[in-house]
């Protein structure tokens, strides 16, 4: 049974604490320097969100962090948190000229931090909005990265933006659902009472279609952006999945953000369902809570993990472990209700890819927490209630427009998990400065001057050629 997690305090909170430092004053000017300030940068070409990264390097290097977050901000509301939780090795820094060079990028994600880190911590404000507004006002539905992005971009452009966030906190996954030892939850509420600073109305605890309808926003509002998340685990169908030590990873890791650190019930032999990103940090969250073992059960091979190669090794640095090609038959109780082992059996690709158990390979596992990170929901009937006239794409996610995120209802756009069916908080806030500026667009007849370039890399640890664009803006030097 999963108890507290027979730390002390001190010691889960050293275990938790953030795995890179951040850099000093020092630290950050020699590694600026490292930087050849390319011309035509592959680094903004492989950011979502195309920050001017040799620009705002530079300034570090000259000594001027304020100009450098104002760079990062102007292109990236939510600059700081993408510092610490963007994939970093496989974008900005996986195209990094310097990689191909010398073995070692320029440490971009690092750098970045530092000079949002230097403008929250002395709370200089380096961005606004503009004093002549619109008159027009953008109803916002959840407040993730995904709206606040839109909602910072409209604010900026002289809209009243207002977003509806069901939960306490705004924020999403970065308030919530990113483990606590890559990043506080803090760095994600600092970035939304800027965003709040612009002018941007934020109403928590607020669920559309339980307080306030669809209809009412199509009323009162000149527009409206999508920006809700995915939603709960896939069911594992298995025998014993309604125990109470079987928990949705992000659950997980939520507790982390809400309960004292030395409580969070953890057990002694946790399993992870799931080789995901999240996978990963609720296997690596266990361990640093005091989990004597834990294990991620994969039902296909090492080389087809969805998780990012750097994410596994820190997860086996850590301690964790894995079992490849195996799946789940059935969860077992102990004789008062709680779970004591697992039923797996090896797997192999059948004739159409899928993995197929092995008949006679069974085994049991033993264990008392089991984590669930097989891969969220999509919420397609939550948002279909809401606007029976939109259409969606086969795979449930909303259709639109990829350059404006305009969808099939012309006052409506979209972005975020729900229009992407998954990927980086980067990408998310990507989509919402272009749901903005689509909006923008929509009411104004204007638009947004900002050259697009393709982004270079999708979500995986690979080139794609998704042709994803990114908003370039141009920042002084």
């Amino acid at each position: 049974m999963a108890v507290g997690t027979k730390l002390s305090s001190t010691q889960a909170e050293k275990n938790m604490s953030g795995y890179k430092p951040p850099y000093s004053r020092q630290e950050a000017v020699i590694e600026a320097n490292r930087c050849l300030f390319c011309f035509d940068a592959p680094c903004i070409m492989a950011c979502p969100t195309g920050i001017d990264i040799p620009s705002f390097i530079k300034k570090i290097a000259s000594g001027n962090p304020t100009a450098s977050a104002r760079t990062i901000l102007r292109s990236n509301p939510l600059g700081a948190s993408c510092a610490q939780v963007c994939p970093t090795n496989v974008l900005c820094e996986g195209a990094c000229v310097v990689l191909a060079r010398e073995g070692d990028p320029v440490k971009i994600g690092r750098l970045q931090r530092y000079a949002t880190d230097h403008v929250y911590s002395k709370a200089i404000e380096v961005l606004s909005s503009p004093v002549k507004k619109s008159g027009r006002r953008i109803a916002i539905i959840g407040g993730g990265p995904a709206g606040l992005g839109c909602a910072a971009e409209l604010a900026q452009l002289g809209h009243q933006a207002v977003i509806f966030e069901k939960e306490e906190l705004a924020g999403g996954l970065n308030t919530y659902g990113i483990a606590i030892y890559k990043m506080h939850p803090s760095v994600s509420l600092r970035e939304i009472e800027m965003i709040k600073g612009l002018g941007v109305e934020i109403r928590c605890g607020v669920q559309v279609g339980r307080d306030i309808s669809a209809e009412q926003l199509k009323e009162e509002f000149d527009a409206i952006f999508i920006g809700v998340g995915l939603g709960k685990s896939h069911h594992l169908n298995v025998p014993g999945e309604d125990l109470p030590e079987v928990v949705d990873a992000l659950d997980f890791i939520a507790q982390v953000h809400s309960d004292v650190l030395h409580e969070v019930p953890v057990g002694d032999n946790v399993a992870v369902i799931g080789c995901g990103n999240t996978a990963i940090d609720a296997l690596t969250q266990s361990k640093r809570l005091g989990a004597n073992n834990a294990t991620i059960i994969y039902r296909r091979g090492e080389q087809d993990m969805p998780a990012y190669g750097f994410e596994y090794e820190l997860a086996k640095s850590d301690g964790g472990k894995f079992y490849f090609h195996t799946v789940v038959k059935e969860i077992v109780a102990d004789n008062g209700g709680h779970v004591s082992s697992l039923v797996l059996q090896k797997s192999q690709p059948g004739p159409n890819g899928r993995p197929e158990a092995i008949p006679g390979s069974e085994f049991s596992f033993a264990c008392d927490m089991v984590l669930k990170a097989v891969g969220s929901m999509k919420q397609t009937e939550m948002i279909r209630s809401f606007f029976p006239d939109l259409e969606f794409n086969p795979n449930g996610t909303v259709k639109l427009d990829i350059a404006t995120r305009q969808t099939t209802v012309p006052e409506i756009f979209c972005g975020g998990d729900c229009a992407n069916g998954g990927r980086e908080v980067v990408n998310a806030v990507a989509e919402g400065i272009k749901g903005a500026r689509g909006i923008h667009a929509y009411l104004s007849g204007e638009l947004v001057e900002s050259p697009l370039q393709p982004s270079r890399f999708g979500v995986n640890d690979r080139p794609s050629g998704s042709g994803f664009t990114n908003p370039i803006r141009v920042t002084e030097l």
